[in-house]
């Protein structure tokens, strides 16, 4: 392996490349030297959009050419949910680290597999939830740990835009084949929750709570697949016998939203745009004592950050920030979500 960056490969040209190309090519830590689409020239294509004029970077128009490339030492899964754990294992079966686009996969028991074979093969696997790498959420855990806020009791994750035709491949399979909101943005919401509730101005822990029932609503399309998905989240009470419950809501027929707000007993604290993007001034606020803030922090570059962290983790054998317990315990709520909305 090399000694100072890792050497990536893409398998497929999904839109999420106009984010994660660059940021491969940005990251000190990486190269990218391969790139595939089952499309001919689709490869080649993105690679000319989204990085024009790069050189040195083999494209391939079918996927197994690139898993063969023995000068790919990782791979990063964009594909369609439903295939992600196919190729997470071919590409491990050759040796390959693998960064998969969440979800990590539509089956639960897909996860425990893959876990498996990652420890067998040797090799580093995270779930792909590029948001957890930008300093606003640890600015958020700062605070709400400091005690600002109280003891976490509720919070609230809000995801959406508005579909367009270009997109039309996330909603034309049912949820029970990996299409719709639940599946794409629904991942985003489900985890943060998780995330949030976990946080605790005592304990400091941070990690993770999981729900103990859901209610949820969706509304679904011809294929099955919900364009729509509102619920609510039972985390069970507190030590105090109070509820603590998060609710979520994601939808592909408004306009473009990514927020959190969490919710203590002395006050709130919400970040407005988790889908920050690197141009953006990245805005949290908070509400306690009778006081309004609000927080403008530095800009930064969550897909970047998320590249440098998974090389890193390679190239210096350390573990994945996001761990595959975590995409277990995902996956199994956003199977209890999709079980309320049938």
């Amino acid at each position: 392996m090399s000694n100072n960056r890792l050497k990536w490969g893409i398998l497929g040209a999904a839109r999420v490349n106009e984010r994660l190309l660059p940021a491969i090519l940005e990251a000190p830590n990486s190269q990218l030297v391969a790139f595939a689409s089952r499309r001919a020239g689709a490869a080649r294509a993105t690679l000319e959009k989204y990085a024009p004029g790069t050189v040195g970077i083999a494209c391939y128009d079918d996927l197994d050419s690139l898993i063969a490339d023995s000068n790919v030492e990782a791979v990063y899964c964009p594909m369609a949910n439903e295939e992600h754990a196919e190729w997470a294992f071919k590409a491990m079966q050759a040796g390959k680290h693998v960064l998969i686009e969440k979800p990590m996969t539509t089956q639960l028991e897909d996860i425990g597999a893959i876990e498996a074979a990652a420890k067998a093969m040797g090799v580093t696997v995270m779930e792909g939830f590029m948001y957890r790498f930008h300093p606003q959420h640890a600015k958020v855990k700062t605070l709400v740990e400091s005690g600002l806020i109280g003891d976490v009791l509720s919070a609230r994750a809000s995801f959406s835009f508005l579909m367009q035709a270009a997109r039309m491949y996330r909603i034309n399979r049912s949820m029970s084949d990996g299409g719709g909101a639940m599946w794409d943005i629904g991942p985003y919401a489900i985890h943060a929750l998780r995330w949030a509730m976990g946080l605790n101005n005592s304990t400091k822990s941070g990690a993770p709570v999981e729900p103990k029932k859901v209610v949820a609503y969706g509304k679904l399309n011809e294929y099955g697949a919900d364009v729509v998905a509102s619920g609510i989240l039972d985390f069970g009470a507190d030590a105090q016998g109070r509820a603590r419950w998060g609710h979520f809501d994601v939808s592909f027929e408004r306009s473009r939203k990514a927020e959190y707000e969490i919710i203590g007993d002395k006050g709130w604290i919400k970040c407005h745009n988790m889908w920050a993007y690197p141009t953006d001034d990245p805005v949290i606020s908070w509400e306690a004592g009778g006081k309004t803030e609000t927080l403008v922090l530095p800009k930064a570059n969550h897909f970047n950050l998320e590249i440098e962290h998974f090389s890193d983790c390679v190239l210096n054998d350390k573990p994945p920030l996001l761990t595959f317990e975590d995409a277990k315990a995902n996956c199994k709520a956003i199977e209890l979500v999709i079980a309320a909305i049938k």
